[in-house]
């Protein structure tokens, strides 16, 4: 999963988005509502996490204009309010879910995941398939002919976000954005070290090779063969 994290918390944010990145998901993590905003506008998550009491905006104000926008984004609302009223009119404001801090990281990953199946359930299939190669995105396996190939989160994100633009030329730029995502700390030489390090693992043992630089452009993947164009 894509996922926005608006949380102003610096310690609960920190660590909210370590635990989601540990679990093979891209996390952008921003402290301010308005910053969250400008970012949802991109159509690039699959769910958002909004605090309530976020400065520049309220999650709850976030909620109302994300709604009125038409974005159905699945929105999950953290809040240390607890009162019926209060979960209510986030709830009716258009969040999907709402919990209650503190909470435990394995509930929160659960309702992620459910919501994430309600959001995308007869669209996005649990396994990614591309001529020899299957991605089981539940389990974070992938093989090749039936073989399995150990691969690092972001070798295995990478090759994720290929398999989902099959054929198509994604640049280094476009990579760099869906897999480290908003903020990363890293260079456009980081991916290209990273499809290196994926290649010798996907490609490498084999005659057929899928992932295919072009020139000048980026990278894709295929099925015809392995020569840089």
């Amino acid at each position: 999963m894509r996922i926005l994290l608006a949380e102003d918390d610096e310690t609960l944010g920190e660590l909210t988005e370590h635990q989601l990145l540990r679990r093979y998901h891209v996390v952008d993590w921003l402290k301010d509502g308005m910053d969250a905003r400008q970012a949802m506008g991109s159509g690039r998550y699959d769910v958002y996490v909004l605090d309530w009491m976020l400065p520049g905006m309220t999650g709850l104000d976030l909620v109302r204009d994300i709604r009125e926008r038409e974005d159905h984004t699945p929105i999950l609302l953290l809040t240390a309010r607890d009162a019926v009223q209060d979960r209510v009119e986030g709830l009716r404001a258009g969040a999907d879910d709402y919990m209650i801090k503190p909470f435990a990281f394995e509930e929160l990953e659960a309702r992620l995941e459910a919501l994430f199946r309600r959001q995308e359930r007869g669209i996005q299939p649990d396994t990614l398939r591309f001529g020899a190669l299957t991605a089981h995105l539940n389990r974070y396996e992938v093989t090749r002919d039936g073989e399995a190939i150990s691969l690092t989160r972001r070798e295995f994100q990478l090759l994720v976000c290929l398999m989902r633009h099959a054929g198509q030329v994604l640049s280094r730029e476009q990579l760099l954005d869906q897999v480290w995502g908003l903020g990363a700390d890293v260079t456009l030489n980081t991916v290209d070290s990273t499809v290196r390090l994926l290649r010798k693992k996907v490609d490498g043992p084999y005659p057929i090779k899928c992932i295919q630089s072009v020139y000048g452009a980026g990278y894709r993947l295929t099925t015809g063969g392995g020569s840089d164009v």
